[in-house]
């Protein structure tokens, strides 16, 4: 980097000010639909409409004008997602980011920070903050300033006792030196709050002994030359494009006439706007469209566009970073079923990539693999759909190929078939007539006029799923059972609780952290977050333990060290899951066996936790339960059905546990319903344990006293006396209803790619978290102490507690 020179400011007393600013808007989107208001905050400063607040900054664009007696210039940048690492912002993006500093020489005096209507960041935003500054100078914390952006009138005592709550929020204004200003945008016409956030600049440009920010010419030289290439190769591309087409259209005009009848797939990543696009492309609300996760299945629609009937089928998508291993089995066998639902085969598959990320290698990866659930013809089928076209304002699609290595791979694998589609634009036909034609001139190119579906395949995965249903009732009835049973068994034998010890058990991006944080309604086990890219910095190698009390009840939860897929468990995680039972002594009461719903359980995963668990003896299975997380991710389906079509693996861990289970949705911090259905099970297993916690082999509890075998026998014959009276009462048919799985997933921090419904991206609500803590404590006070064994069907999943004669019982047959 060269020295920075002088800029030419005067701030020998206070009555003078400087005669020329330079400022850099940066900031993160959020995900709730509301704009970040850099553009808005530039327009407010410069007292003009100079940018555009109609649709996204997709390039960096500088405004000027005199304010206040000071030449003014302002450069607004494009905003990257707050919840992404670097690497997930788009390379386009990145180098206009980083050009803004070019683009006010000799350097900007000032970068603000804009931080839209909330003084609270998680973590994870924290995280992205310090990647995206690297696109900038080293010591570009030293010339911002934190710029909170607000729509209701706030008194500087209410932001300061805001900011004081949040510790990642006193981080940021540390490294800024303290440096912070409310801007509102109400009062636009307020020039006193500009004329302030000037002083406020020019105190810092006074402390940085009037130097501005440093830039280097060569990198800029650099960037400029990269934009130039960049814009080369789109124009080279889009001719050879238009030329392919013009030679295929004119085999169309030349009389070979594409079929009337049109049959398509879509196919893509979660979050990649299928859906949406499927309503596009028909005119019509074909596929629902919710704030989440809404295909769980294939879903087929038809109608009748442009003078062309249409069949549509909607898959389930896949996370953008999973590789087909990490997929869970029901989502394989609905993406690979998916071109069996318009036979003989699909005309074309459309491969959602949503523009609002960077096409990086494991998004790459993910597309290659998931698309391998398919043969190898289907790429001559397949056109690269991009969807949230308005993600790329002013730049063009070609341009956008042409900076990402991976989706030039891609469009050619296609045979450089693509198409722009932009869902907040429902009444633009053209683009929908555009796709269509190029959908014929991929028919017309092709030696085969569709992907030929293998029907014996189609027949194999339909038997499959059936077989599952069967399965998945046959374990809901089996649990339904043994619940009534086990209420008539230990009736009256309530344990009265006081203490609650629980440790969380489970594989790395499992959700234990999130589960912690749910059982006390507060942030305070650090979330290791379903994404990858944080990983490395997340992880740890140490047991973590948070206590808490609630309903008169004191809490204590101990969280062990997550592990890589696939891996056998090493010496270390042995050790620390061993800590684990002394951390909370005497013992735990319960081990929670976290399992995330969207990842596939395998035959590795079951043998590390049995691994883990098998220093402790068989006796500690009767103080596990199997804990799902992400429960969002079910939406109608039943947790029934996922653990019958995972496969034997997960199937063996339930029965293991004795079918108790749990589904725990990731979002909404005030539903306390799974989480006081979480306690009732606790505090049923503790029933059935006699009030005992586990204790490992040789350190029982000097209290409990030894029983003879007279004694054994004498409890025995009760036990099997109250069963035969249970199972005598036991009704033929079950009495509980079926409720299906909650459907309130917010995206997961990821955003909405559906473009006409934005994820719900809720900041964690104190008001919300007391009042769902608030409840759940009151239940526990009257309830904890009086505790009936129940199943906890006809809430969000079924789950039933065990005694230890019924810890290998099978499945009962399909008649019983």
């Amino acid at each position: 980097m060269h020295m920075c020179k002088q800029c030419s400011i005067s701030v020998t007393g206070h009555s003078h000010h400087s005669s020329e600013l330079r400022i850099v808007l940066i900031g993160g989107r959020e995900l709730t639909g509301q704009p970040s208001n850099k553009s808005l905050s530039g327009n407010i400063i410069l007292g003009k409409n100079v940018f555009d607040t109609s649709r996204r900054t997709a390039q960096s664009v500088v405004g000027q004008q005199e304010v206040h007696g000071r030449r003014v210039t302002v450069v607004d940048t494009p905003g990257w997602w707050w919840h992404y690492p670097l690497e997930n912002t788009p390379k386009l993006d990145q180098i206009e980011i980083q050009n803004s500093v070019h683009l006010c020489p000799p350097g900007p005096h000032a970068f603000l920070l804009v931080i839209h209507e909330s003084f609270y960041l998680p973590q994870i935003f924290i995280s992205s903050l310090k990647e995206h500054l690297k696109l900038f100078h080293k010591d570009v914390l030293n010339h911002t300033i934190v710029l909170f952006t607000v729509q209701h009138p706030w008194h500087e005592e209410n932001v300061e006792t805001e900011m004081s709550e949040w510790s990642d929020m006193q981080w940021i204004l540390e490294q800024c030196g303290n440096r912070k200003h409310v801007l509102s945008m109400r009062n636009r016409q307020d020039g006193t709050q500009v004329e302030k956030l000037f002083e406020k600049i020019e105190a810092m440009v006074a402390a940085n002994g009037g130097r501005h920010c440093p830039i280097d010419s060569a990198h800029g030289n650099a960037l400029r030359e990269e934009m130039k290439a960049i814009a080369e190769g789109a124009s080279k591309r889009f001719d050879e494009v238009q030329t392919q087409r013009r030679k295929l259209r004119a085999l169309i005009e030349g009389g070979k006439t594409p079929p009337a009848h049109l049959r398509l797939v879509m196919v893509g990543a979660q979050w990649s706007a299928k859906s949406s696009a499927g309503n596009t492309i028909l005119r019509k609300k074909a596929f629902a469209v919710d704030h989440g996760r809404t295909t769980m299945s294939c879903e087929i629609s038809h109608g009748i566009v442009a003078d062309r009937t249409l069949t549509v089928v909607d898959s389930p998508g896949w996370f953008y970073n999973h590789t087909l291993q990490d997929t869970s089995e029901t989502d394989k066998h609905e993406i690979e079923n998916s071109v069996h639902l318009c036979p003989p085969g699909p005309h074309a598959v459309l491969l959602m990539i949503g523009l609002a990320s960077a096409f990086n290698t494991s998004y790459l990866r993910a597309v290659k693999e998931h698309m391998s659930l398919f043969r190898d013809d289907v790429w001559k089928h397949t056109i690269v759909l991009f969807t949230r076209g308005d993600w790329l304002g002013v730049k063009t699609v070609e341009e956008r190929i042409e900076s990402e290595e991976g989706l030039q791979w891609l469009v050619k694998k296609c045979g450089n078939r693509c198409h722009v589609l932009d869902n907040m634009k429902h009444s633009d036909e053209m683009q929908v007539q555009d796709l269509l034609e190029k959908i014929e001139e991929t028919w017309v190119g092709n030696k085969d006029p569709h992907y030929e579906v293998d029907l014996d395949r189609g027949a194999q995965l339909e038997a499959t799923k059936e077989a599952g249903e069967k399965l998945a009732k046959r374990i809901r009835k089996t649990t339904e059972r043994q619940s009534r049973i086990l209420r008539k068994i230990f009736e009256g034998e309530e344990q009265p609780i006081t203490d609650l010890r629980i440790v969380l058990l489970g594989r790395e991006e499992s959700g234990k952290s999130m589960a912690g944080n749910k059982i006390f309604f507060e942030e305070i086990f650090e979330r290791a977050w379903l994404k990858k890219e944080f990983q490395n910095q997340r992880r740890t190698r140490k047991c973590v333990k948070h206590e808490g009390t609630i309903g008169g009840i004191n809490i204590a939860v101990i969280e062990t060290p997550g592990w890589p897929a696939a891996m056998t468990p090493p010496s270390w995680l042995k050790e620390e899951v061993l800590g684990s039972v002394s951390m909370c002594a005497p013992g735990p009461h319960v081990f929670l066996l976290v399992v995330p719903i969207p990842k596939a359980f395998t035959e590795e995963d079951h043998k590390t936790v049995a691994e883990l668990l098998m220093p402790f003896g068989e006796r500690v299975w009767r103080h596990c339960m199997v804990l799902f997380t992400w429960g969002d991710w079910l939406n109608n389906r039943l947790i029934e059905e996922h653990i019958a079509a995972e496969g034997k693996s997960l199937l063996q861990l339930v029965e293991k546990c004795g079918y108790r289970y749990q589904v725990l949705n990731c979002h909404s911090f005030g539903n306390r319903f799974p989480v006081k259905e979480l306690f009732q099970k606790i505090t049923d297993m503790i029933t059935q344990n006699k009030g005992q916690s586990f204790t490992a082999e040789g350190k029982q509890r000097k209290n409990q006293s030894v029983l003879t075998e007279e004694e054994w026998n004498r409890r025995e014959q009760e036990l099997i006396d109250r069963m035969l009276r249970a199972v005598v009462n036991e009704p033929e048919e079950p009495t509980l209803p079926s409720v299906l799985g909650a459907s309130s997933f917010d995206g997961a921090f990821l955003p909405s790619m559906s473009g006409d419904a934005p994820s719900e991206f809720e900041n964690m609500s104190e008001r919300w978290s007391q009042r769902a803590r608030a409840k759940v404590s009151e239940w526990l006070k009257t309830r904890a102490g009086n505790s009936d064994v129940t199943s906890g069907i006809g809430s969000m999943s079924a789950s039933a507690s065990h005694v230890e004669k019924l810890d290998e019982s099978p499945l009962p047959d399909e008649n019983d």
